[in-house]
């Protein structure tokens, strides 16, 4: 029996397929999950939904926690082939004690995973998976005798429950591009019901991934949406990732919109109609939600919080937001336009809506947002037993140079905001980033400067420097 303890991260749970982990792992994952839901639920034989997305090995994956998790007395519902947010709105739509999809979302071949939850609408957080961790690794299994059924055709209420009651009125011409990850059996059929001139890109299911990792945060995946957006005129580009619960943006003119920006866009077009609503932004995403002027006319407040969609999630729920948005394209949509989960293709909608809505190119209202210098997600090496040592130092580092005023590109640095990480502002509105990647051996590096491409990259440096001198980091997966 195989199981790396690394594993099991902050709000889900990846392996290397064989390498950390075997089916027998698999197995006692299912085990941990289901005594876990068993301890929670307080029920001998609770209900969970299981699905799985389109990798080779993810469905003899899933047939062994599966396995795990009747062995303990759960009662499985299988709806089969699916994106995470199909098992999250089945738990809504079945009323089902709690969830697990098998993903690996846009990790490379070879990874997968596990995202599960309790209540519904949440994924777990780190207290969860440190108790599943444990008794998942001690063993502390419950025994039972549980079943399994499929649930045929639950993919026709997922897309039908999405369609009805977002119709468009103007006739959007727009790119699907899906990385031949499991989106493009859902997004291209649910984009088309709403009304959309819809134009597939590498939306027919291949796991070996022939082109690029279906990742909307890819620069692969996006110059091809942005080369497909051109050559067909499309007023709209969107790249979904492996499990479908992320949306990336390109706009008429070929041009990659960050997420954080298209969820400031979505905002301000929800706040004239939910006024006084809250939203909750990842401490990646831009500084502008923080002085917008629309937001602020209709008393609307933004919260910076953790990354990482179960983080955001939980924020969302927590503080009854209409909407939280991350940097990484992970959307959430409370109450009355969504269940309060990340659900890639509602995001797209939404911004249909907004297309919609205004008389409009997508560059032309993009244009109506301040200008900011920002770059794109960089990830260097770093261990997991020491990339969480790194990131306290650099916390501890930054808050001194605050307190001796030591300039930054000459700006002071005024506000030092340590709910992830740390992330320090200068005078300008400009902005650094550093902070552990959830779910990989890496750290994450983002910038932004309202002022100038050359400030966002000196911030850069001077990131990369305090980095470098640590002698613990590794390779960038693409930096500046």
């Amino acid at each position: 029996m195989k199981i790396n303890p690394n594993g099991f991260r902050e709000y889900d749970a990846r392996w290397v397929f064989e390498k950390d982990i075997d089916l027998e792992g698999i197995t006692d994952l299912g085990k941990g999950l289901g005594t876990q839901v068993i301890k929670h639920t307080k029920k001998t034989n609770p209900r969970i939904i299981v699905g799985h997305d389109y990798r080779s090995y993810s469905e003899k994956i899933k047939k062994s926690l599966i396995n795990g998790l009747i062995s303990t007395g759960c009662n499985v519902e299988d709806i089969g082939l699916s994106l995470s947010p199909t098992v999250y709105f089945a738990q809504f739509n079945m009323n089902s004690d709690a969830i697990a999809m098998v993903t690996a979302s846009h990790n490379e071949n070879g990874w997968t995973g596990v995202k599960m939850g309790i209540k519904k609408g949440l994924t777990h957080a780190p207290e969860e998976m440190n108790e599943l961790k444990d008794i998942t690794l001690n063993k502390r299994f419950i025994e039972g005798k549980g079943a399994s059924k499929n649930i045929e055709n639950f993919k026709k209420i997922y897309v039908e429950n999405l369609i009805k009651n977002n119709k468009i009125k103007k006739k959007i011409k727009a790119v699907v591009a899906c990385g031949n990850g499991t989106a493009g059996i859902f997004a291209p059929e649910i984009l088309k019901g709403i009304g959309c001139d819809v134009v597939e890109l590498d939306c027919k299911l291949d796991w070996s991934f022939p082109k690029y990792n279906p990742n909307p945060e890819d620069l692969k995946m996006l110059h091809a949406i942005s080369k497909a957006v051109k050559d067909n005129s499309a007023d709209i580009g969107f790249g979904f990732d492996g499990d479908g619960d992320r949306c990336g943006v390109i706009d008429d003119k070929g041009n990659e919109i960050f997420s954080d920006k298209i969820g400031l866009l979505i905002a301000r077009n929800l706040a004239n109609e939910y006024k006084n609503s809250k939203f909750i932004v990842d401490v990646k995403s831009t500084g502008l939600y923080s002085k917008d002027k629309i937001l602020s006319d209709n008393q609307c407040e933004t919260i910076y919080w953790k990354t990482g969609h179960s983080h955001i999630k939980r924020k969302v729920n927590s503080e009854k937001a209409l909407a939280g948005f991350e940097k990484s394209g992970h959307f959430f949509f409370n109450e009355p336009l969504g269940y309060g989960y990340d659900d890639g293709i509602n995001s797209a909608i939404q911004v249909c809506h907004l297309l919609d809505k205004k008389n409009k190119m997508m560059s032309e209202i993009l244009n109506e947002l301040p200008k900011t210098y920002q770059t794109p997600t960089m990830s260097p090496f770093c261990k997991d037993e020491e990339k969480y040592q790194v990131v306290d130092d650099m916390v501890n580092k930054i808050q001194q140079l605050k307190k001796e005023n030591i300039k930054i590109d000459n700006l002071s640095i005024t506000e030092v905001l340590t709910v992830n990480g740390v992330r320090f502002s200068l005078e300008d509105g400009s902005w650094g980033l550093i902070r552990a990647s959830s779910n990989k051996p890496s750290l994450v590096v983002v910038t932004e400067s309202p002022t100038s491409e050359i400030r966002k990259k000196n911030i850069f440096y001077f990131i990369n420097d305090l980095l470098q001198k640590t002698k613990k980091i590794g390779e960038y997966d693409q930096k500046i």
